[in-house]
């Protein structure tokens, strides 16, 4: 597990966020906080320049889930994803309708995620 440095001016933005989340964050929260897939997830977790939605430093894996405000922000997040991807971050990504719609088959996923991504033992 490595550390991975961010810029600290962006420690106040993730708290802003962190109390002002969307409701599939908190849906998708509530499935995944206290270590309930054994693994202890971060929200609104600083990372270099960005912010991503939930963070394992375990697992080096980062959950976007995608809303509405992502439409017109289609190249910035592909650039934002490859440059997270550089520091060795895998990551997934949720649409807003997918958690609100779909909760366990999204939650479902991110368990067959770990299973494969995570030696046995």
């Amino acid at each position: 597990m490595k550390h991975l440095k961010y810029n600290p001016k962006l420690k106040e933005k993730a708290k802003y966020l962190r109390n002002n989340s969307t409701l599939s964050e908190v849906l998708f929260w509530l499935q995944i906080k206290n270590k309930k897939l054994g693994f202890d997830f971060d929200r609104q977790k600083p990372m270099d320049n960005y912010i991503v939605d939930f963070f394992c430093s375990e697992l080096m894996l980062a959950i976007e889930i995608d809303g509405v405000s992502h439409n017109d922000k289609v190249e910035y997040d592909n650039i934002r994803q490859k440059k997270i991807e550089d520091l060795g971050v895998c990551f997934i990504r949720f649409l807003d309708e997918d958690i609100k719609s779909n909760l366990e088959g999204c939650v479902d996923f991110l368990k067959e995620w770990i299973e494969t991504h995570t030696p046995p033992g």
